[in-house]
């Protein structure tokens, strides 16, 4: 059986300022945030580097624990990719 490969998308150069700029008004560090969120830190960090789209699941789950806005809402569902069902693996360390 071949492996399934996963296409990666380009995240759009505003997302990661705007996420952390969400972080930021709830007050909350990096590693405190990620804890809260049930990310790991590094993931979250790439995500406001610009370096990675989340998953759809992990975009719900930010735009809630973030308290996005309906504009960021959507600017953070747009540039998902899709997880077949898949979340991110420290979801399920947590």
């Amino acid at each position: 059986m071949a492996a399934e490969i996963r296409m990666r998308r380009t995240p759009p150069a505003g997302l990661g300022p705007m996420l952390g700029a969400a972080r930021m008004r709830r007050g909350w560090r990096m590693r405190e945030a990620a804890r809260l969120l049930e990310l790991s830190p590094s993931y979250l960090f790439d995500l406001e580097a610009g370096r990675r789209c989340p998953s759809v699941t992990v975009a719900r789950q930010l735009a809630d624990g973030l308290g996005l806005d309906e504009t960021e809402r959507a600017q953070l569902l747009a540039a998902t990719v899709d997880d077949a069902g898949r979340d991110h693996p420290a979801r399920h360390s947590v």
